[in-house]
């Protein structure tokens, strides 16, 4: 018999850098954990950011890290692939 052993549970990181693409000032930011960011607002130039086509929000888009429902369960993980 195969022993079933239960999911790898990842912990997603929970911080990321931004960094806008018109300044290049690079900001760290605390990502929520249950909805998507569509917007952010660079603390430099005020340049409102938005994701770019295919993402599901700016930390996919700008950030050193995706977001959480991306690092666990991968591209179909999030909002945009509804």
């Amino acid at each position: 018999m195969i022993p079933l052993t239960p999911p790898a549970t990842t912990t997603p990181e929970l911080t990321s850098v931004l960094t806008c693409p018109f300044c290049q000032h690079a900001q760290a930011e605390q990502m929520p954990t249950e909805a998507c960011q569509w917007f952010y607002e660079c603390t430099s130039c005020g340049t409102v950011l938005k994701p770019l086509a295919g993402d599901c929000c700016v930390f996919c888009s700008y950030g050193t890290v995706p977001c959480p429902p991306i690092q666990i369960q991968g591209r179909g993980g999030c909002c945009s692939a509804n």
